[in-house]
């Protein structure tokens, strides 16, 4: 660690389902990278600080160096859930190991690492879903309410409609529904009241695992799935169409959800889009090194 002329960065994106980092210098590139477990402090303080700790000693592991050396290492960690204020000031108290972490949302480094630090937009739909828009020095978010009662269009809010649409054709109150027969393989029973047991008290991530059922019965032309298809496909439309109206000069769909969802939008909001140009967990080390240069100090102690 010693022969390098700069600190060692820790790129952290930290999500609902799962913790990526990676170690970075401006000589090396991009060094080792880590994968550990959800990391929003919102369902667990401790396990998200945990999960953290665990992708970085990965991270500096996979680059040849000592786990020890995170006390030397300099992170700036973007989290899914610090958007509410209690939830930043207790992440913010964190005795950490690190010797800077720089903290911020997972949309915040998400937009850094699409656009290159550059003003732009983009749109998240994964186990959650959101906008957020970053523009003429203005950051909005729009959307992120969290799930159940928000994160319409992601992939946690597609399992909840599959097991909704389900269960009202099982009590026949609504259409039969291929979706039925894909819950059955996905959860291991035919069993309606059996799904109910298992996803009780569940958590998003739970229902998320759902979402490619309604895909699948889509394709087969199944209306159920169609109708569910296109509600989720509209909201991420007029998604789209806010960040745009509010003058994002770019635009970039993210998550594991995108590619199924970016063929059912508008032409024109598909015709909007532009490829990520980094990772969240760059944006996370572009976000670390602009806080350093600004004066920006997050020592540990």
């Amino acid at each position: 660690m010693a022969s390098f002329d700069s600190p060692l960065l820790l790129g952290i994106d930290g999500g609902g389902s799962k913790c990526r980092a990676i170690l970075f210098h401006p000589n090396e590139g991009v060094m080792g990278t880590g994968l550990s477990g959800a990391a929003n402090p919102v369902n667990g303080l401790e396990a998200a600080q945990s999960a953290i700790v665990d992708a970085c000693r990965q991270a500096l592991q996979a680059a040849g160096l000592s786990a020890d050396l995170l006390s030397r290492c300099v992170a700036g960690a973007g989290l899914a859930g610090v958007n509410l204020p209690s939830c930043f000031a207790a992440m913010s108290e964190w005795q950490h190991p690190f010797a800077e972490l720089h903290l911020t949302t997972d949309l915040h480094i998400a937009c850094l690492g699409a656009h290159g630090r550059e003003d732009g937009a983009i749109m998240i739909t994964g186990t959650g879903s959101c906008g957020f828009i970053d523009y003429q020095g203005q950051q909005t978010i729009v959307g992120g309410h969290g799930f159940p009662q928000g994160d319409k269009g992601s992939g946690a809010w597609y399992g909840l409609m599959a097991v909704q649409r389900a269960l009202e054709a099982s009590d026949g109150l609504a259409p039969e529904t291929t979706i039925h027969a894909g819950l059955a393989r996905v959860l291991g029973s035919d069993e309606p009241l059996g799904w109910v047991e298992q996803l009780a008290g569940q958590r998003s991530t739970a229902y998320a695992r759902l979402a490619s059922v309604v895909f699948e019965a889509a394709e087969q032309g199944d209306d159920v799935a169609l109708a569910i298809r296109h509600e989720g496909a509209d909201y991420i439309n007029r998604l789209a169409r806010q960040l745009l109206d509010a003058g994002a000069p770019r635009l970039s769909l993210l998550g594991g959800l995108g590619p199924l969802v970016i063929p059912h939008l508008n032409d024109e909001i598909q015709a909007a889009l532009s490829p990520a140009q980094a990772t969240p967990e760059m944006g996370a080390v572009y976000f670390a090194q602009d806080q350093r240069q600004s004066g920006v100090h997050k020592e540990q102690g």
